[in-house]
């Protein structure tokens, strides 16, 4: 696992050995781990957790194309599970579109009590006025304090680290491809620590007795699933 998949730490490696049945510490996998040079991860805080079931985030994050336009991606992360319900790309944001991908992450009238961001000037008057429309109080972090918005900066980093460094984005479908794919290995395989080492759709437990453990590639083989089945 070390070895196929080089950006995972002593932690996943031990959500994915917990799946499969292999009762590890998580210290005996520090110990066998292969070190590899890296820069301390950021530092981040846990922020309004008293919320986390009614609270979503919202952000954009900007992406590079091989010809060097930027690509605007906006997310709207769900705080409970670590869920991003809903993303889109575009190379030119608006507020108008900016509200309407906040009314496309809730089609069933399903909407939180809360919605975390920040100040940017993206989210005008227009954008304030639909979510006070969908009856949504808006939290607005404080200037240059990103660890207020600790979730969702984190997941912009995995986003980064684990997928997006690792590619070539030629225009806005391969980007919406690349990321859909993530995020499908994302929610239904990746272990989060904040989740106990499950992900955020649960993912069983398989005893030895089930069968071998085989490696499912997955966002074009840069992770895998691991999972017991019968030879």
């Amino acid at each position: 696992m070390c070895h196929e998949n080089p950006t995972w730490g002593a932690p996943r490696i031990h959500g994915e050995l917990l799946k499969l049945g292999i009762d590890i510490d998580e210290t005996s996998v520090s110990k066998y781990i292969v070190r590899r040079r890296k820069p301390p991860s950021q530092s981040w805080r846990t922020f309004l957790e008293n919320h986390l079931s009614q609270l979503v985030s919202v952000d954009f994050f900007t992406v590079p194309t091989i010809r060097f336009h930027v690509l605007y991606v906006f997310l709207v992360l769900a705080h409970d599970r670590r869920r991003v319900i809903h993303f889109n790309v575009t190379s030119h944001p608006t507020a108008e579109w900016t509200g309407q991908q906040l009314r496309n992450a809730f089609p069933f009238d399903q909407y939180p009590r809360y919605l975390l961001r920040d100040r940017d000037a993206i989210f005008g008057q227009d954008f304030q006025e639909q979510v006070r429309d969908m009856g949504i109080e808006e939290v607005l972090s404080t200037p240059r304090s990103p660890w207020q918005r600790a979730y969702v900066e984190r997941v912009i980093g995995s986003i980064r680290r684990e997928c997006l460094d690792h590619v070539i984005v030629f225009h806005e479908s391969s980007l919406r491809r690349t990321l859909t794919s993530y995020f499908d290995y994302d929610h239904r395989s990746r272990t989060h620590l904040s989740l106990k080492k499950d992900s955020p759709e649960p993912r069983p437990i398989q005893p030895p007795e089930i069968g071998s453990v085989v490696g499912v590639p997955q966002v074009g083989g840069l992770h895998h699933r691991y999972e017991r089945r019968v030879a």
